[in-house]
């Protein structure tokens, strides 16, 4: 075993673990490693992707809220993860990432079924922890015909939910084909975006992006603490008045009121993506992940251009309770 790779020795302890059937004591044997060895690789292979587990969660009991929901905004479907019943304190701790996680899997889960059904699809993909997640679930999936095209310009930081990496992630996790969009998020200008946008290397993949057949997004919420903020992406000034101008949420360069309308700032009209047109034309889900997202998240679905979510337990009992606060929630025309 000393003249393996870690990759290959994730695999085989991968493969021994889940598919052969051996506990870590005896896959340490077989494999001439500790025990301690073996249990680090293979949590090593799910942090990868190497390994993608599949729960089947239908039955787990939030049918009538995930219902209550799909009823309420007019969509097509709402998926639901199981509630972890996180306390606040945890969600900003430790176990923060686990609505991520679950999302990214569920959202996993229902792109091979996409996939499956329409082999030639072109996805169009946002950014985020939860896309980035959602990446990580498709290793093994054989769709090689697929495309997957970011719907926005890339971040200058080089992180893991970048929309290039996003991208460049499902692409080689199913064989299929990425493209991008090779410009900035945040043009300096609304000049400067018409400028870059009608370049060829720029107009070709945005027209793409355009004819997507599904388009997978995630929502923001517009604090300090916010990815958009801690990446540098806007300024507190700019978050300072697009909270003045209403904005309550965002999603890929999109900044929204209450109602799910994008307000009146320049960031809108600086951003290079795609817009709310293209967004209702396609088949647009929302993967929403973390209760922190309830309002932003509520804000979209009033939008009326998203079909279908795909949200995590916890925030999908959020958003319920908020549904029957405030009472109707018909999506604006």
């Amino acid at each position: 075993m000393n003249d393996m790779s870690e990759s290959q020795l994730m695999a085989r302890a991968a493969w021994l673990y889940y598919v052969a059937g051996l506990n870590q004591e005896e896959a340490s044997q077989r494999m001439g490693l500790t025990r301690a060895r073996v249990n680090k690789l293979l949590g090593q292979a799910r942090e990868t992707g190497l390994v993608s587990i599949t729960i089947n969660d239908r039955d787990v009991g939030l049918l009538p809220v995930e219902e209550e929901i799909r009823q309420e905004f007019g969509l097509d479907f709402c998926l639901a993860t199981p509630a972890f019943g996180l306390k606040a304190e945890e969600a900003r701790g430790a176990l923060a990432e686990l609505p991520l996680k679950a999302v990214g899997m569920a959202g996993a889960r229902f792109l091979r079924d996409e996939l499956s059904a329409k082999p030639d699809a072109i996805v169009g993909t946002g950014w985020g922890r939860t896309l980035a997640n959602l990446s990580r679930q498709m290793s093994g999936a054989n769709f090689p015909r697929a495309r997957f095209i970011s719907l926005m310009g890339s971040l200058t930081a080089n992180s893991a939910f970048n929309p290039f990496e996003v991208v460049q992630a499902l692409a080689q996790a199913t064989g299929g084909e990425g493209y991008f969009l090779p410009a900035p998020f945040v043009a300096d200008t609304a000049e400067d975006r018409k400028v870059l946008v009608a370049q060829r290397g720029v107009a070709v993949p945005l027209e793409m992006a355009h004819r997507a057949d599904i388009a997978l997004i995630s929502v923001g919420e517009l604090t300090e603490t916010s990815l958009l903020r801690r990446q540098g992406m806007i300024t507190e000034q700019e978050l300072a008045e697009l909270r003045l101008a209403g904005a309550v949420g965002d999603t890929n360069g999109i900044f929204f009121d209450e109602r799910g309308r994008p307000v009146d700032h320049s960031l809108n009209r600086r951003c290079i993506a795609v817009d709310v047109a293209d967004l209702r034309r396609t088949r647009t889900v929302v993967l929403a992940a973390g209760t922190s997202k309830t309002e932003a998240t509520a804000a979209i679905l009033r939008s009326g251009f998203v079909r279908g979510l795909i949200i995590d337990g916890d925030t999908a009992l959020a958003l319920s309770a908020l549904i029957r606060q405030h009472g109707s929630a018909v999506p604006a025309q």
